[in-house]
């Protein structure tokens, strides 16, 4: 059950995607679907609730698993705290996946459609051996499309994408959220690349890196 203080923060961000100009159609089709789930956790820098949102995120992992509707996501939204640089979002960003992925692996063995390295052009992000593509969001984002009031890491099935492409529909779902994201943004992500050409980890928190940048996660 959703606790009572949280329902409003949840309400605000389907709220936020629910922006008819919001660039991603594939979170708008989860919406209008009802196929968006979200929790609310405390700090983002603090680990109390690793284990919560871990147990939430599997749960999620079940119930995809059983679906046949194609896009599907969950949020995990922080209270605190309120204001973040880039930078410190970024690195809570990786810490948290971390703790998961540290967690996780003492029961659950990687994704095998994907790569665990990453450093590789086929990397995902994995959780009870499901591939996740994650976006993350905050108010002090360089992105329009990534400004939320509330850090916040979306969880969304690497899967999905795949079906996608093997229905021949990705390619038009892509130039969509990109010719919208112009308009919205004014320009397109510089970190977005398409799936399969480089890692898909630099585009997890929405930060621009050099080309130094090597991804923390172990």
């Amino acid at each position: 059950m959703i606790e009572i203080e949280s329902q409003p923060i949840i309400k605000e961000y389907l709220g936020f995607l629910n922006n008819k100009e919001f660039p991603c159609v594939g979170a708008r089709a989860a919406l209008a679907g009802q196929h968006i789930k979200c929790m609310v956790a405390d700090h983002m820098a603090c680990p109390k609730d690793d284990m919560t949102i871990l147990q939430f995120l599997y749960d999620f992992v079940d119930d995809y698993r059983h679906s046949k509707e194609i896009f599907h996501s969950v949020a995990i939204i922080f209270k605190d705290p309120g204001w973040l640089t880039e930078e410190s979002f970024d690195e809570l960003l990786w810490k948290r996946l971390q703790a998961l992925a540290d967690l996780d692996k003492k029961n659950y063995g990687y994704d095998k459609r994907v790569n665990a390295d990453p450093s590789s052009v086929n990397f995902s992000f994995s959780l009870k051996e499901e591939a996740f593509f994650i976006i993350g969001l905050h108010a002090a984002s360089s992105r329009p499309a990534r400004q939320f009031k509330y850090p916040t890491l979306v969880f969304n099935p690497h899967a999905q994408f795949e079906k996608l492409k093997q229905s021949n529909s990705y390619e038009t779902m892509k130039a969509v959220i990109r010719k919208r994201d112009i308009a919205f943004s004014g320009s397109v992500n510089p970190m977005l690349n398409d799936f399969g050409k480089s890692s898909e980890a630099s585009q997890y928190s929405g930060r621009n890196y050099d080309n130094n940048w090597q991804c923390p996660l172990k």
